[in-house]
């Protein structure tokens, strides 16, 4: 996939910016907090995510105004497309590719495809468990619409079920009780299909991760990946059953995928509480190269590569290794002056300053 341009009206600090991206590699430049991550967090939008940043759609919108639109032209398989999105500051956003709207928008991750690399990811293997279940689900939800619809099942459900766990307290009656019957039928068919994708999911990137961990941190240590969920020796029906007491006692849902977690190891020890600094730093960039070669892989077309400042947080040996294991790809780097590796070349430079973009060749 290859991005033409990007535009951005209103959008956070950026009242109107157009720019266009090298084919090749683009560098950002500009002094902290004027908009250079603004830019790839509205092109990673247009692949139907959240915001990287954990931002809600308010906070996108440039201050005093109702609403900011993203535009990209990306070029998928030969074909050119124009994707539009209007973010409301109140209310539901829409988008449309070629004219042609898209619901839910989620399912824009058919036409928009991207891997973000940027200093929150350093969580991922000392994080709390729900930062690793989102990776997993990230990683699945960017590439197949099934598991798109079968998580919106899951959430629904799980979210419908506490409601009423909520509501019902420690004496349900009859009705209560049928309904969260239903619910407990739903949440568990979706769980275990959300389980075993992750499952096989992490299969998928074993192989990936260890190799690219080794050339990130220049030794021969192995990874290994587990998924953690208890409930699966029973089933989550049966888990269900046996645990609705203490649901009720709580009002929450206190078994299921909503709180598995992914074991990492190295060398044999836990990643979280035994890992170094730079070891996590290594696992970390070697889980999103690990996505980026999965992704290009289910749509035979490598996904844009967007990393935002990630070079400030690595040591010069980790930084060059870094550029050593970048996937061949259109690539839109990010960086405060003085903070890119030697020896990376650019076909084009982006300078940021007061939400505003210059370009030089």
């Amino acid at each position: 996939m290859i991005v033409a341009w990007l535009s951005v009206e209103d959008f956070r600090n950026h009242r109107s910016t157009r720019v266009h991206f090298d084919a090749a590699r683009t560098l950002v430049l500009g002094p902290n907090g004027h908009g250079k991550t603004n830019l790839l967090e509205a092109l990673d939008l247009l692949s139907g995510t959240r915001s990287f940043r954990g931002a809600a759609s308010e906070v996108l919108v440039r201050s005093g105004c109702g609403r900011a639109i993203v535009r990209a032209e990306i070029e998928r398989r030969g074909r050119p497309h124009v994707v539009e999105m209007e973010i409301a500051a109140g209310g539901r956003s829409r988008a449309q590719v070629n004219r042609n709207p898209v619901r839910p928008l989620r399912n824009l991750a058919d036409v928009v495809s991207t891997v973000v690399f940027c200093p929150t990811d350093l969580a991922l293997p000392s994080g709390s468990p729900s930062v690793r279940r989102e990776f997993l689900d990230e990683v699945l939800g960017r590439t197949d619409a099934q598991f798109r619809a079968v998580r919106a099942d899951f959430e629904r459900s799980l979210r419908q079920r506490n409601n009423l766990l909520k509501q019902t307290g420690r004496s349900p009656d009859h009705e209560a009780l049928a309904t969260l019957d239903v619910w407990d039928t739903q949440f568990a068919a979706a769980g275990e299909i959300v389980a075993e994708r992750r499952i096989a999911l992490c299969a998928a990137l074993a192989p990936d991760i260890q190799s690219a961990y080794t050339r990130l941190a220049g030794v021969e240590t192995p990874v290994h990946l587990s998924y953690s969920a208890p409930w699966r020796e029973s089933g989550l029906a049966a888990m269900l059953s046996s645990g609705r007491r203490d649901d009720l006692r709580r009002g929450a849902t206190l078994v299921g995928p909503h709180r598995d977690d992914l074991d990492i190891s190295v060398g044999g020890l836990p990643a979280r509480t035994h890992a170094s600094q730079g070891e996590q730093r290594s696992i970390a960039l070697a889980l999103r190269l690990a996505q980026h070669s999965y992704t290009a892989a289910a749509f035979d077309d490598p996904p844009v590569v967007l990393l935002d400042d990630v070079f400030s947080e690595l040591d010069d040996g980790r930084a060059r290794r870094l550029v050593d294991c970048l996937p061949s790809a259109q690539t839109i780097l990010t960086s405060a002056m003085g903070n890119v590796p030697d020896g990376i070349e650019f076909g084009s430079c982006v300078h940021i300053r007061d939400g505003a973009a210059t370009t030089a060749p």
